[in-house]
C-alpha cells in the first residue's frame, strides 16, 4: 500500500501523550444534558488546540451561547471531502464515582465521555493536527465537525445540515470497536394513552378498567404486529424491533383504573414508511374499538424524542461506495483483518448525514460500545491510537480520490 509511508510520517507527528492528554482535557468537562453549558467549554478547548495548530474554523451558533464547531483542512483540488463527525455532549454521569477525574490508570482512561465519544473526538482532531503538522496536503478537503446535543434531540446535526454544510462522505465517530456500520434503523418512540372510567373495586361493572384494555392492546399489538417484523429484515441494519418499555396505570386496588399509559420504541427499517408504522398501531386501537365501544386509546409521538424539522430516520450506505471501501481497507491495514459489518447499531447522527444531508456514511471509532453509559466507563490507549491511525488512513484513501463531479 503506498499510503503506508504516508501514513507513518502522519503518526510520527502526534505523539501518544499528546493524544491521552487531549483525551483526558475533554473528559474532564462535564457535558450532559443537565449541563449544557458544558459543551461550550468542550469547544473551547478545541478552540484551542485549532488555533495552536493554525487551523481553520467557525463555530455555528445553536442556541444560546451553545455551538458546533466546524474545522477545515483545504485540499489541493480534484478530490473528494470528507468529515469527521463527532458529538460533543455525554449522558449524565448518574451514580458514576468521580466521573470527569479522567484517571488514567494501567493504559486506561476512565470517565464519563471516555468512550461516547470524548475519545473517538480527540483521535479525529488529532488526525486533522498530524495532517497540518506534516504538511501532507490531501485531494479534497477534510473537515472536522464537532456537533452539540446528540444524546437529546440532535440539534447540532439538524443545525448543521441544515445550513447547508456538506461533503461527499461522512465518518461517525462512535464507539464501534473493530466493526463498523453502513446502515441502522430508524427510531421512534410513541405513547399510546388509554382512557377507562373510575368506580369503586366494589363494584368494577361500573367502570371501564383502562390496565385491563391497555393489555388487550398490548396482547393484539404482540399477536398482529410483532409477527410482521421479521419481514422486512434488511442487509445492512437487520429487521425492525420494537419494544414495550413503559407502562403505569390506576391510582390504587380498590379504584377502576381511569387511565393507562404505555411507551414503547419501535425501530424500523428503510422499506417502511414511519407513516405506516404509525398507522400499524392507528389500526389496533380503531380496531379495539370497534369491537368495545367502552375502549379508548390514543397514540401520539413522544415530544422529548422528536427533533424540530427531521425524524429519526433509517440510515443506508451502499456498500460499494468508495467512502465503505476506504473505510474498510483501512481497517483491513490497521487491525491486520477483515472487519466485520454490523447490523445492529443504535439510532446515530449518521442517519441526519445520511438521509438529509445525501452524504455516503459511514458509522466507526475506537472503543467498544459496551463500554457507553456504565458507571465504568473508559477507552484504552491502544484503541485511541488505533482510532487515530484508521481514522488518517481513511481520509487518505478517501481524500485522494478523483471527484466525479
Amino acid at each position: 500500500m503506498r499510503e503506508k509511508d504516508t501514513l507513518e510520517k502522519l503518526s510520527s507527528q502526534v505523539s501518544e501523550e499528546e493524544l491521552v492528554e487531549l483525551t483526558r482535557r475533554l473528559i474532564s468537562i462535564p457535558s450532559h444534558f443537565n449541563l449544557p453549558s458544558g459543551e461550550v467549554e468542550v469547544v473551547r478547548a478545541l478552540e484551542q488546540v485549532f488555533t495552536a495548530e493554525d487551523i481553520e474554523y467557525e463555530l455555528q451558533p445553536v442556541e444560546g451561547e451553545r455551538s458546533n464547531i466546524i474545522a477545515k483542512l483545504p485540499g489541493t483540488g480534484g478530490g473528494k471531502s470528507l468529515t469527521l463527525n463527532g458529538h460533543l455532549d455525554t449522558v449524565p454521569p448518574y451514580g458514576m464515582k468521580d466521573p470527569f477525574k479522567a484517571e488514567f490508570i494501567n493504559g486506561k482512561i476512565y470517565g464519563r465521555g471516555a468512550v461516547d465519544m470524548k475519545g473517538p473526538i480527540a483521535a479525529m482532531v488529532m488526525a486533522m493536527v498530524a495532517f497540518k503538522r506534516s504538511g501532507i496536503k490531501l485531494k479534497g478537503d477534510l473537515y472536522f465537525a464537532g456537533v452539540i446535543a446528540e444524546e437529546t434531540n440532535s440539534e447540532g446535526s439538524e443545525t448543521l445540515i441544515e445550513s447547508g454544510f456538506r461533503t461527499d462522505g461522512a465518518i461517525i465517530g462512535e464507539p464501534s470497536g473493530r466493526e463498523y456500520a453502513i446502515g441502522h434503523r430508524g427510531l421512534e418512540w410513541l405513547e399510546i394513552e388509554i382512557e377507562g372510567k373510575a368506580a369503586h373495586g366494589g363494584i368494577p361493572d361500573k367502570g371501564v378498567n383502562a390496565i385491563v384494555n391497555a393489555a388487550k392492546f398490548i396482547m393484539r399489538v404482540q399477536e398482529k404486529i410483532v409477527p410482521t417484523l421479521k419481514l422486512n429484515d434488511n442487509p445492512v441494519m437487520g429487521p425492525p424491533v420494537m419494544n414495550f418499555g413503559y407502562i403505569e396505570g390506576g391510582t390504587q386496588p380498590s379504584t377502576v383504573a381511569d387511565c393507562c399509559r404505555i411507551l414503547l420504541d419501535r425501530r424500523y427499517t428503510s422499506q417502511e414508511e414511519l407513516s405506516d408504522v404509525l398507522a400499524q398501531y392507528e389500526d389496533i386501537l380503531s380496531e379495539l374499538e370497534a369491537e368495545d365501544p367502552a375502549f379508548k386509546g390514543r397514540l401520539r409521538r413522544m415530544e422529548s424524542a422528536l427533533m424540530k424539522k427531521y425524524d429519526h430516520v433509517p440510515m443506508e450506505t451502499d456498500r460499494n461506495d468508495p467512502l465503505v471501501k476506504a473505510v474498510v481497507s483501512a481497517l483491513e491495514e490497521i487491525v491486520g483483518f477483515s472487519p466485520a459489518m454490523t447490523t445492529s447499531r443504535g439510532w446515530t447522527d449518521a442517519a441526519i448525514f445520511n438521509h438529509y444531508g445525501k452524504m455516503a456514511t459511514v458509522v466507526y471509532g475506537p472503543g467498544d460500545i459496551t463500554r457507553s453509559h456504565t458507571d465504568h466507563e473508559y477507552i484504552t490507549v491502544e484503541e485511541l491510537v488505533e482510532g487515530l491511525s484508521v481514522f488518517m488512513l481513511s481520509a487518505l484513501l478517501y481524500c485522494n480520490l478523483e471527484d466525479e463531479d
